[in-house]
C-alpha cells in the first residue's frame, strides 16, 4: 500500500504516513500517532470499509484517553487519506458531580476542529425514568440517542467510537457469561433507523496503546469520576480482570480472541 493512504478495490487503506509535501493543519495541540497505532486504524477501516468518499463524520469524544487519541489519529488521517472526508466532534455532558468537560471546548478550538457540546441531567433523568437497568447503561443509551439526534441536525452520515480491541473482548466475555449469547461489538454497523453508520476505528488497538499515546502526547484527558460507576465493581472490571490474568499467562490471548470475533464483528452496510 506505501507509506500512505492508498485506494485500491473500492476499498480504502491508510499506511504510516503522510506523503512527501503534504502538511498538517496549524493545529497548536496536534501530536502525531505513532506507526503502531496508525497501522492497527488504518487496517480496521480498509478491512471493514468504514470511511467511504464525502463521509461527514461525527466523532463522540468524552474526554477519555481512548477517544481524544483518536481525534488525533482522525484529524491526521484527514491531512492525506485519497478519499476525502469531514470531522467533527460531539461531547455529551451528563451533569454528573465530579465529571467536567468544558475544558474541552477550548482545546477543539485550538485544533480548529468543528464541535458540539450537548448538556443533560442524564443521572437526574434516570433517577425519573430508569427502570431495571444499571445507570452505565441507561447513561450510554442516552448518550446515544443525543450524539444521533445531532448527526441528525447537523447533516453527518457517520458517527465514530472509540472503542477498542480490550472493550470488545470484554463485551463478548460478557455476553458468554451473563447472556449467554456470543456477541461483541460491532465494527461498522448502521443504527436502527438506517440513516447512521457507526465505525470504531480502534477495534484492532489495544487500550495500553491508546493509553501510552496519550501520555507521551500530553493529551487533556478529563477525569472521569462518576460516583455511579464506583458504587460496585462492575461486570466489565470484572472481564477485565480475568482477561489480564489470563493475558499474563498466554501473550497470544488476545490476537486469539481478536480472531474468534471476526465473524462476531463484521456487519459491514
Amino acid at each position: 500500500m506505501g507509506d500512505f493512504a492508498v485506494k485500491y478495490n473500492g476499498r480504502i487503506g491508510f499506511g504510516d504516513d503522510r506523503p512527501a509535501g503534504v502538511e498538517l493543519p496549524a493545529m497548536s495541540d496536534y501530536a502525531k500517532p505513532p506507526k503502531s497505532l496508525l497501522r492497527k486504524v488504518g487496517r480496521a477501516i480498509a478491512d471493514y470499509e468504514m470511511i467511504r468518499e464525502g463521509d461527514r463524520i461525527l466523532l463522540g469524544v468524552s474526554g477519555g484517553k481512548d477517544s481524544l487519541s483518536l481525534l488525533q489519529i482522525l484529524s491526521h488521517l484527514q491531512t492525506y487519506a485519497p478519499v476525502k472526508f469531514e470531522l467533527g466532534v460531539i461531547t455529551v455532558d451528563p451533569e454528573v458531580e465530579g465529571f467536567d468537560p468544558v475544558p474541552l471546548k477550548a482545546y477543539y478550538d485550538r485544533l480548529g476542529v468543528p464541535w458540539f457540546y450537548r448538556e443533560q441531567p442524564i443521572m437526574e433523568d434516570a433517577k425519573k425514568s430508569m427502570d431495571g437497568d444499571s445507570f452505565c447503561s441507561y447513561c450510554a443509551r442516552m448518550k446515544r440517542g443525543i450524539m444521533y439526534s445531532t448527526c441528525r441536525q447537523q447533516d453527518y452520515n457517520v458517527l465514530a467510537l472509540a472503542q477498542h480491541l480490550d472493550d470488545l473482548a470484554e463485551s463478548l466475555l460478557m455476553s458468554i457469561f451473563h447472556g449467554g449469547q456470543l456477541r461483541t461489538m460491532k465494527a461498522h454497523y448502521r443504527n436502527d433507523a438506517g440513516d447512521i453508520r457507526i465505525i470504531r476505528p480502534l477495534v484492532y488497538c489495544r487500550e495500553s496503546m491508546t493509553g501510552a499515546f496519550a501520555r507521551d502526547a500530553g493529551l487533556p484527558i478529563i477525569p472521569d469520576s462518576c460516583p455511579a460507576c464506583f458504587t460496585a465493581p462492575s461486570q466489565r472490571a470484572q472481564m477485565k480482570q480475568l482477561l489480564a490474568m489470563q493475558e499474563r499467562q498466554n501473550k497470544h490471548l488476545f490476537p486469539n480472541i481478536l480472531h474468534a470475533m471476526r465473524p462476531l464483528m463484521d456487519e459491514t452496510p
